[in-house]
């Protein structure tokens, strides 16, 4: 028992030391650019640029920590000095970035739902003249009066949530997509 114990613990460090060398290496990748973007400046080797104790937990040896530096330095001699005023955000072809807060950014859905809304609670699933199908995660709600087809909005919330409004003075339930 104690052997697959250690066996994982191993297994987890090894891990995370992986994720701590591509961190290092992102990170001089980034001065790397960034020093690239600004100005042709000399070039400054990675134990200057980066913290003596992460790169130590890096577990480069000093052969690889001098081949990094010679390829750096060599790419940074190839590289032209890039124009500092009219820099663009990003390159042709290069998609933008990510949204800030997933699913604010997106606006919301209007279409009509397929057959009678008498109300809903979790599980329910609300078809849409679309295509998409939304189930219910949260909400419950009992309308007074049955609805045939009637016109819904799905609205977005923060980190993808959404939101299915049947009517502005109603509740509104939290849905997710499901086709």
């Amino acid at each position: 028992m104690k052997v697959k114990h250690s066996a994982a613990i191993e297994h987890v460090q090894a891990v995370e030391q992986a994720m701590r060398r591509w961190q290092v290496m992102a990170g001089v990748g980034m001065l790397w650019l960034a020093g690239t973007a600004t100005a042709q400046a000399p070039y400054v080797a990675i134990e200057a640029r980066v913290d003596p104790q992460e790169l130590a937990q890096v577990g480069l040896s000093p052969a690889q920590l001098q081949a990094l530096n010679r390829l750096l330095r060599e790419a940074d001699a190839r590289t032209p000095a890039a124009p500092v005023a009219a820099a663009p955000m990003t390159a042709p072809g290069v998609p933008a970035p990510g949204a800030m807060f997933p699913g604010l950014d997106d606006g919301p859905i209007r279409a009509k739902v397929t057959g009678q809304v008498d109300g809903w609670a979790p599980g329910t699933v609300f078809t849409l003249d679309n295509g998409q199908q939304w189930q219910v995660l949260k909400g419950e709600m009992t309308l007074k009066a049955s609805r045939s087809n009637p016109d819904i909005v799905v609205v977005p919330g923060i980190a993808g949530r959404w939101f299915l409004q049947v009517d502005e003075d109603l509740p509104k339930a939290r849905v997710f997509r499901i086709r």
